[in-house]
């Protein structure tokens, strides 16, 4: 089992900068590679951006440019830079884990962008 705990969100204006971080606890050896979703409002859940163990990165069209995804020394850490944040970026973001044989989840932190 992965347990993943993400921090950083928060109330920011458009042009603003956000940066979250999630730790990953358990058997983290078993963790192929982590990433970033979110979810607006009366949308679906979506893929932001996601880091390999090989620190392979790949992102969505919407935030290219502006937003980087890193891993932290430890095997555990991934963290989530926003750049330019705009309104429609504001989303519960998780923060996601990809195991040998599931998927795993975090509780979500909140970004808000104000206009």
């Amino acid at each position: 089992q992965v347990q993943l705990v993400e921090s950083g969100g928060g109330l920011v204006q458009a042009g603003g900068s956000l940066r979250l971080s999630c730790a990953a606890s358990g058997n983290i050896f078993s963790i192929n590679a982590m990433g970033w979703y979110r979810q607006a409002p009366g949308k679906q859940r979506e893929f932001v951006a996601q880091v390999t163990s090989g620190s392979s990165a790949a992102y969505a069209d919407s935030v290219k440019g502006r937003f980087t995804i890193s891993r932290g020394n430890a095997r555990n850490t991934v963290y989530l830079q926003m750049n330019s944040l705009k309104p429609d970026d504001t989303a519960v973001y998780y923060c996601a884990a990809v195991g040998k044989n599931k998927d795993y989840w975090g509780q979500g932190t909140q970004v808000t962008v104000s206009s």
